[in-house]
Formats: C-alpha cells, structure tokens, sequence
C-alpha cells in the first residue's frame, strides 16, 4: 500500500498551481475478523481497505477531502484529480484560517514492525479446543494496518505494524459473565490458553448468589481492565493543552497546582511502545514519549498543530482532539499473585463501563461496575457482587486512597472497529484503593 500512497500523493502535487500546497494522509489495513459464539467460528471475514485524505492549502485558506481508494490506478488518479480541483473552485469562498499550521520540513520516515501471527484456522483451532464447553463469544481481529503522511514540500512518512486483538467474554447464566481480551503483536498459543483457563476459573464463583451491598465507602482493587476505563475518560479534554489553557480541563486544579495526586501516579503518552504513529496529520513528528502526571504533579499536556499556532508553544504531534494514543501509566509494588490477600475485605472490580463525568471540575467520574466484580473477605472471593454505581474522584481514587499499583501492566488494545481497526493502545496496572465509593 506504501507504493499505491505515495504515487498518488506524488500525483495530486503535480496538479498543483502557484502557491499551492498539499497535504495527504493514508489509513489503511488487511484485517481478518472472526466473530466466535460458543467458541465456534460464526461469523469469518477479510477487510481491506484504504482511504486517503487530502488538504488543499493557498495561503491561509485550505480545504480538505476524504476519499476511499479502489486499488484501481485509473480510477484513483482520475478522483483525485476530481478532489484536488473541487476543493480549488471551493477555496476562494472560504474564510482564511489564523490557526493553520502544518509542516514544511521534507523529512522521512519509514517504521515497519512485523509480528508473529499464524494463519487464521491455527487461531481458530486454538481458541476452539480451549474454550471447548464455554459459552465463550467474541471477536479476533488481526492483520496489517497502514498510516501514511505526504506533502508536496517533500515529506513522506509511512507507518505499518502487525497487530491483533482477542476480546472476548464466557458467560455463566443471567447476567454473569467474565471478560478478558488477549493483545499484542505476537500470537502466544500458550498464552492464549493460559487467559481462556483463567475466565474459566471463575465460573465457580459466578455461580454463587450473588452479594448486595450498601452504599458506602469500601476497600477496592481496580483491574487493569477497570483502570483503563477510568483513565480513558482523560481524553475527554483533560490532557488538552487547547483545554488547560481555556481552563475546561478535567485536571485543571491539577494543572493550576491547587491538587496533586498520589506520587505513585506516573501517566504519559508514549507513542514508541504503542502503534500509532510517530508522525501526525499534519507532518509534524511526535516525540517518543511525552510525561503528563509526573509524580502525581502536572508535568505537560497534549498539543495540536492548531493550539500551538494559537498560543505561541510547540506542537508535540497530538492529534486535533489532543487525545492519547499510546496512554501508559507507571506500574508500581503489588505482584498480582497478592491483589487478594492485599484487598482483604473489600470490592474486586473487574471492569467498569458507562462512565461519564458526574462533576467535571471536580474530575468526578460516575459509572457502573461490570461483569466480574467481586466481594472479598479475608483475601478469599466469597460472591459476584450484584451491580453497583460508583461516583468518584480521580483526586481521591488516584491521590490519598491509592495505596499500590500493580506490579504487572497490561497491554490494552482498543476494540474500537467503526470505520477501522483502532491504533490506540495502553499500558496500566491494576491500583490497590484504601476506599471506592459506591452510591447505588
């Protein structure tokens, strides 16, 4: 696909006339999806596809298109060509932009990281023979995924890493099930099996009455998978630089200084041990990692082309939203052999999900606890924990109640398929709370 990218962004330069400048991104993959219903294959399929974008720039109007690609060079060059003099008949109609920033260096890049995946059936063969008798269900989804920048001042940048995702859940009756995923660039068959035994280690305790609660405060051992969730919810404006400077940010007493967190907490962006790309859609490099929360102190933020023109500072390649792609919080002490006896007494959350902010500026987060959430006593699982809502702060739960982070981090990969696999991934533990507060 790096040939097919780079002809056609080589094409579209030379329609250009006088001061004209062009931009163009590709995304891309070959990913086959299975989708497994009682660990049987249901549901098999190959996706390939590509799509190119493209920014027509005279001065300080630009204007910009999306078009999906054939694969057929005639008819390619031909719609890009269409594209290219659409968006000049429609420049001169639209206002000039102050924040337009874009890179003018004719740098370079090509990263290539290939995996270890076997063929389908073997994945498939896998999963079937270790999940015999579950009511396991899910996707996997794997293969190439291509990013690509080209301008015609003479920048070509190209992206492709190997990946796959495993997501799946194995049912018990009702409501009960346990969820896990499996990720990474290289397939581990024993790893695979070692995952699927442990969802049905579970079963068992699934199978008890489950256990109701009162609303209160209680000892709490977030998973990874739960932590995920919740440091997630940051890219909802919180590590925007366009946000802290507008004073909207979700951390924002934590950017003023007016709060800190807890010094175990360690949070950046780290583009080198993710997949997404070294480069942004504007042409800029990203650094190999950026530090957010260093010791519980704001130590940066997230920056787009776009704020950095507004502002006065450095891009450091965030994206427009300036979220995370490559998240990574720092692992800590508690080896996950010892989460139980740790916890004692108190509340296994598995996994959280419809979370939302409840206070914004409070960095208050409300959501529901999910799938296998358990009650713990004396460092033993007694019962599934009926469904409960939590309402909390980031301030409280990552500052003075985080007691231990995970020894272990895992490799989250985003699941997120709509229009493309996800490149974002990251790297959490599990956190050790004194207290989680429960209302409902």
């Amino acid at each position: 696909m790096k040939e097919r990218f780079f002809e056609l962004a080589a094409y579209a330069s030379g329609l250009l006339g006088g001061g004209e400048v062009l931009l163009a991104d590709f995304e891309g993959e070959v990913s086959d999806f299975l989708r497994f219903n009682r660990a049987r294959v249901r549901q098999p399929m190959t996706v390939r596809q590509a799509y190119l974008t493209l920014q027509l720039i005279d001065g300080r109007r630009h204007d910009r298109t999306t078009l999906a690609l054939s694969g057929n060079a005639d008819e390619d060059r031909l719609a890009v060509g269409v594209a290219v003099e659409t968006m000049r008949t429609d420049l001169p109609a639209l206002p000039e932009d102050p924040y337009l920033l874009y890179c003018t260096d004719a740098a370079s890049s090509d990263t290539v990281r290939a995996g270890r995946m076997p063929e389908p059936q073997e994945m498939i063969e896998t999963i079937s023979v270790d999940g015999t008798g579950l009511d396991l269900v899910g996707v996997l989804a794997g293969g190439p995924v291509y990013r690509g920048f080209a301008s015609s001042l003479g920048a070509r940048h190209w992206h492709e890493v190997d990946s796959f995702l495993f997501d799946w859940s194995v049912y018990s009756g009702g409501d009960k099930a346990v969820k896990a995923s499996f990720a990474g660039q290289h397939w581990d068959r024993d790893e695979v099996a070692r995952r699927i035994d442990a969802t049905r280690a579970q079963l068992p305790y699934l199978a008890r009455e489950p256990r109701t609660i009162e609303p209160g405060a209680y000892r709490a051992y977030l998973s990874p998978a739960a932590m995920d969730e919740l440091l997630w919810m940051l890219n909802w404006g919180g590590v925007s630089a366009k946000e802290q400077r507008t004073q909207q940010s979700a951390i924002q007493r934590l950017v003023d200084g007016e709060a800190c967190l807890s010094p175990l907490v360690t949070l950046r962006e780290h583009v080198a041990g993710g997949l997404a790309p070294a480069f942004d859609e504007a042409g800029f490099p990203r650094p190999a990692s950026v530090d957010l929360i260093r010791d519980g102190r704001h130590a940066g933020s997230l920056v787009s082309p776009r704020t950095a023109q507004e502002y006065g500072i450095e891009s450091n390649g965030a994206d427009e939203d300036e979220s995370m792609q490559a998240m990574e919080l720092t692992s800590g002490q508690l080896p996950t052999a010892e989460v139980l006896r740790a916890l004692d007494t108190g509340v296994y959350v598995g996994n959280f999900h419809y979370l939302n902010w409840s206070d914004r500026a409070s960095c208050r987060i409300t959501g529901m606890t999910r799938f296998a959430t358990y009650w713990v006593e004396g460092g033993e699982i007694v019962a599934p924990l009926a469904v409960m809502r939590f309402d909390d702060s980031l301030y409280r739960m990552l500052g003075g109640e985080l007691e231990a982070l995970g020894a272990e981090s895992e490799w989250i990969f985003s699941s997120d398929t709509y229009g493309g696999r996800s490149v974002e991934t990251s790297r959490v533990p599990g956190a050790l709370l004194r207290t989680l507060r429960l209302t409902l």
